[in-house]
């Protein structure tokens, strides 16, 4: 573990207010929106509940995907607040498939909101983004993804998408701080938030939060804001615009590891829970449990391996699936080998076959034919 001194900790600066406004700015420029930003004081399950509870009216149409427990958390926030949600289910652990969401589309008479998770860090799926924001716009429906999981991992534009509510966290691919989320919010979504009846005098209202900063001139936040987390961020962002190509090459940092390890386990004989390259996250790789092996068992050899981090999966999934994280500072090529490596080896060690040189091979090829965007670290 690593250790703090207390001087590093206690007694942080403020973090200045005009500094809030510029740091929204910089948030927004990450996902390519010129719509508003705000920030959620906490962890981004806080503000994946605000969209919700502040979006949600009596009589609000929702079609809601759901392809992990954040899809069901969405639905139960809207339906507390009296919107009527039509969730299209996706098969466990997997992404939606595009027919099923344009089947249950197709019918609803009207749709007010469309809501879905990008990127699935919970079972390593990918929704089909891009094709549901066309069809959403096509109805007229206000667009909400839940990016935390991709934004940094996937390319990721609001503008271009017709986002019309993205929520990040820092924490993943963008290795900042959990503490602290954003949100971007377009007018149309503003408009619709700020309709009878609309949430106030709460911790979760947008509304609120839109009167007391941005009408205010977006200065101090309201509330007692957590220096370290801000002063966080701000270190976060640093780094990322200090890279060649900015977000670009955080995104294909994490791209080539994806790559990679799903080359190293195709070569150890070991099968993908996402078979589908274009329907995989970018944060972590998928692998089905084999066949007669115990998940725990599965997982404390692999876990056994230097460097390897490798996890169950979450959200119903534990005992089918686990999972290789490669997200942030974990999207380079020791810690890739290092998980295929680990996993490979506790296959091995319960009996299963593999082909352990083939998969160091593979994984070291991937970096080698994207030099010099591949990093060797």
């Amino acid at each position: 573990m690593t250790e703090f001194s207390a001087e590093d900790l206690l007694d942080p600066p403020a973090y200045p207010s005009v500094g809030y406004a510029v740091l929204a700015d910089r948030i927004g420029a990450l996902m390519r929106s010129f719509d508003d930003v705000v920030f959620v004081q906490a962890e981004a399950v806080v503000a994946l509940e605000a969209v919700a509870a502040s979006l949600a009216k009596p009589g609000l149409r929702v079609l809601n995907v759901v392809s992990s427990p954040y899809g069901d958390y969405f639905a139960a926030w809207l339906r507390r607040g009296g919107a009527v949600v039509e969730n299209v289910v996706a098969e466990l652990g997997r992404p939606v498939e595009l027919a099923a969401f344009q089947a249950a589309l197709d019918g609803m008479e009207r749709v007010d909101v469309v809501v879905l998770v990008h990127g699935e860090a919970a079972n390593g799926s990918l929704n089909p983004l891009p094709e549901i924001a066309v069809a959403a716009k096509a109805r007229g429906a206000l667009l909400v993804v839940d990016a935390v999981a991709s934004i940094g991992a996937h390319p990721f534009e609001v503008q271009t998408l017709g986002i019309d509510i993205a929520i990040i966290g820092p924490q993943k691919a963008l290795a900042g701080p959990a503490g602290l989320s954003a949100i971007s919010v377009s007018e149309a979504a503003w408009a619709r938030i700020a309709e009878a009846p609309a949430l106030r005098l709460s911790t979760l209202s947008l509304l609120d939060l839109k009167e007391n900063w941005l009408d205010r001139g977006a200065d101090a936040l309201p509330g007692t804001p957590a220096p370290l987390e801000f002063w966080a961020l701000d270190a976060a962002l640093d780094r990322i615009d200090a890279e060649d190509d900015g977000i670009e090459t955080v995104v294909e940092r994490h791209q080539l590891a994806m790559r990679a390890t799903r080359a190293g386990l195709r070569a150890l004989g070991a099968a993908l829970w996402i078979e589908d390259d274009e329907a995989a996250s970018a944060l972590v790789t998928a692998v089905p449990v084999p066949s007669g092996v115990d998940v725990d068992a599965l997982v404390a050899a692999a876990s056994a391996g230097e460097g390897a981090a490798i996890s169950p999966g979450v959200g119903g999934v534990e005992t089918l699936l686990v999972r290789l994280n490669h997200t942030a500072a974990r999207a380079a090529y020791r810690p890739v080998l290092a998980n295929v490596v680990a996993y490979g080896q506790a296959l091995a060690a319960l009996g299963q076959a593999v082909d352990l040189d083939a998969a160091i091979e593979a994984v070291a090829k991937s970096f080698a034919d994207a030099e010099p965007a591949g990093s060797t670290d």
